[in-house]
């Protein structure tokens, strides 16, 4: 790390970005931020550290010519005050992807994107590296047990990226995974998301095609083959490229509901589950090796990983019932994770409910993408907000909009979370197991106060 900055953020409650500022701030910078509005986690975390701005709102008297970095969140817009200010102080300013490529130029750069699946690719290297002792930094969109913070930067010769394909900055519309020039990247899959900047499929699938061909004469491409337009990525030709396919690792499955991987030999007991962890597992068994872990280390260590926080975590349970809750928003993440809750209880009836909350899933244009994607659940629940959808400046959503564009009139569609929580909690739970998929928060329910009210 270079000598001791001041570090001003502008939108400094964002997931990433707030971690970033502790990860600053920790390293020793003198780290200030500002943002209109900061939620839950980031106010409390970045209160803990002495980072939270005194008040919401923003402050161009932070800036001065005295301070040497700028990083711009992609929650501000362009006639920002802080960053109308910072212009005509003629500072330098940085995108959030954009800091981070410069504080790893010497690294050796692996980055991980897909629609779905990055975020646990990323938790397995990172998880698997720190069994191993390894000396790397990250960057990922979610806690994994055992490590503090979600952005490390140090003076470790590799660094491990989550790449988001969303746009870089209000100055900036290249997607964050493009900033980042990889040595090794990996494709998990592709499925349309982010409507609102990639407005057709193919605008959007072409976003990964341009992250494949930056890898550059000697560098690696790891795609999941499972998956079409990864698999149409993948296999294009790249002079002195070494493209390598991955797919489902082989595992196993006893009675008691405990999941195995196989090496053909042995079997290693693991805590995650469903077939698009296998995908996962598989890709960054993959990476590893390209970094010197042998199997023989992969296999110690993914026993212990139990996932990253907020993907498929268990909120409560009894001996007939599993309270779930996961990330899952986009039609991808909602399909496979609907699928990995029914593989675990088949004879569990299931009750699956997705909050649409991003813009994407509000807009009646992009909402049949989620067709069939609650056609595993007995009980499947759609809930939105209207006035998400006014503030996005959207068409109104009705219910038979929601039914039609899943392709299923049986889906109980909520506008109001005290009705929907309502009907949750007049289920009969036995045998039936629930999962809450959000981005948000319905509305404010509390789903682990919600799990205690069913098992009570």
């Amino acid at each position: 790390m270079q000598k001791k900055q001041k570090i001003h953020f502008i939108a400094i409650g964002g997931s990433v970005m707030h971690n970033l500022a502790i990860a600053l701030k920790q390293a020793g910078h003198d780290v200030t931020g500002s943002d209109d509005e900061i939620f839950e986690p980031s106010r409390s975390t970045l209160s803990k550290h002495g980072l939270l701005p005194a008040k919401d709102g923003w402050n161009p008297d932070l800036l001065t010519k005295e301070t040497d970095v700028v990083i711009l969140g992609m929650h501000a817009a362009k006639d920002n005050p802080e960053l109308v200010k910072a212009q005509s102080l003629g500072l330098k300013i940085f995108s959030f992807p954009d800091y981070i490529f410069e504080q790893s130029r010497d690294k050796q750069r692996i980055v991980i994107a897909g629609s779905h699946g990055k975020t646990t690719i990323t938790a397995i290297i990172i998880h698997v590296l720190t069994h191993c002792k390894r000396k790397f930094d990250y960057v990922i969109g979610a806690r994994v047990r055992g490590i503090e913070n979600t952005v490390k930067l140090s003076d470790a010769p590799v660094i491990i990226i989550e790449g988001d394909e969303y746009l870089s900055s209000a100055l900036d519309p290249t997607p964050k995974f493009l900033k980042y020039q990889h040595h090794i990247g990996l494709i998990s899959g592709i499925a349309w998301d982010h409507a609102n900047v990639f407005p057709t499929e193919e605008e959007y699938v072409r976003q990964f095609d341009l992250f494949a061909d930056q890898t550059p004469k000697g560098g690696i491409l790891v795609y999941c083959e499972s998956d079409s337009m990864a698999l149409i990525i993948g296999k294009k030709e790249r002079v002195d490229v070494s493209e390598i396919p991955y797919k489902s690792h082989t595992h196993a499955s006893a009675n008691n509901g405990q999941f195995y991987l196989t090496d053909g030999k042995e079997k290693f007991p693991i805590k995650v589950f469903g077939s698009h962890n296998y995908q996962n597992i598989a890709g960054a068994k993959e990476v590893l090796r390209k970094i010197g872990v042998t199997d023989q280390e992969f296999f110690k260590a993914i026993q212990s990983f139990e996932g990253a926080a907020g993907r498929l975590e268990v909120v409560g349970e009894n001996g007939s019932t599993t309270v779930y809750k996961d990330f899952a928003h986009a039609p991808s993440k909602v399909k496979a994770t609907v699928k990995a809750v029914k593989e675990i209880h088949p004879s569990r009836d299931l009750f699956a409910c997705v909050e649409l909350h991003t813009y994407s899933s509000l807009n009646k244009k992009f909402l049949p993408q989620y067709k069939d994607s609650l056609k595993n659940a007995q009980v499947p629940v759609v809930y939105f907000n209207p006035e998400k959808v006014k503030a996005k400046k959207l068409e109104a959503l009705t219910e038979n909009d929601v039914k039609s564009a899943f392709a299923n009139q049986n889906i109980r569609v909520f506008d109001n979370s005290e009705q929907l929580q309502k009907f949750i909690l007049e289920q009969n739970w036995k045998n039936k197991n629930l999962l809450m998929m959000s981005s948000g928060n319905f509305g404010g329910i509390d789903i682990s106060k919600l799990s205690e009210k069913i098992f009570a």
